[in-house]
């Protein structure tokens, strides 16, 4: 009985994937007709703003960590472990990317196992760097849209609560979300304005997911290069590539 449990279960999610992007559009397309054509204007300068946040914490903070840290050149960094990028924005889930950074963090930046396993395993749920910036735009965004005026310790509560959620955040597609509303309530925006990012989210949620995946594998190799060497015969890419 448990199987069939199980194909029952499977059944009603297959459902309610097939229905979601409907179920987005018409709610997208209640608040456009309710707030007005030009909210889909907003909702660009909105997607820019998000891709500009998350491509400066990329291949800019993630380029000085892995310089100042791992003494590890940011391109021989990011050749390394592109493959585990493509990955996580296909998949669009930091858990399903695991197997292939683990893969990467070995073949690609010669780490030892023994820290890339540990570190991206924790990294994968508790290093969600995309997802924790991701969620303050979105709150201070809709809580624009919606007329709701953030104090500056509201601002202040928004940027804990989502470094907060971020952590907590299950490394599955669309993981975020709820957790979103939680953070918008707490600040008093109407946790049914979410509706208005449904559209362009999914693009969204695979743009941060990379940068969630290559963040765990700096911090892999930040961690790896603190350690002490305890197999001569592991070739590390660090020290001929390291800046002069």
């Amino acid at each position: 009985w448990l199987e069939g449990l199980y194909a029952i279960s499977m059944a009603v999610i297959g459902f309610a994937m097939k229905l979601a992007p409907v179920g987005a559009g018409c709610l997208v397309f209640a608040l456009s007709a309710q707030l007005g054509i030009d909210i889909l204007k907003t909702l660009f300068w909105f997607v820019l703003t998000a891709l500009l946040g998350l491509s400066l914490q990329l291949f800019v903070v993630y380029s000085i960590v892995v310089m100042v840290f791992a003494r590890m050149s940011p391109w021989k960094f990011f050749s390394g472990v592109s493959e585990a990028m493509l990955v996580g924005f296909g998949t669009s889930s930091s858990s399903a990317t695991l197997p292939t950074a683990i893969k990467v963090a070995k073949e690609g930046l010669k780490l030892p196992q023994r820290v890339s396993n540990f570190v991206l395993t924790v990294g994968a749920t508790g290093n969600q760097n995309g997802t924790a910036l991701y969620e303050g735009v979105v709150v201070l965004f809709l809580a624009q849209v919606m007329g709701v005026e953030l104090t500056a310790s509201q601002q202040f509560t928004v940027v804990l609560m989502a470094v907060l959620a971020g952590v907590g955040t299950a490394g599955v597609p669309g993981g975020s979300l709820p957790l979103i509303v939680v953070v918008m309530q707490s600040v008093g925006v109407p946790g049914a304005a979410i509706g208005i990012i449904l559209g362009v989210d999914r693009i969204l949620d695979m743009c941060r997911t990379v940068v969630n995946v290559t963040g765990d594998l700096a911090i892999a190799a930040c961690v790896a290069k603190s350690e002490p060497a305890d197999d001569s015969r592991q070739t590390t890419l660090y020290d001929e590539e390291a800046p002069a």
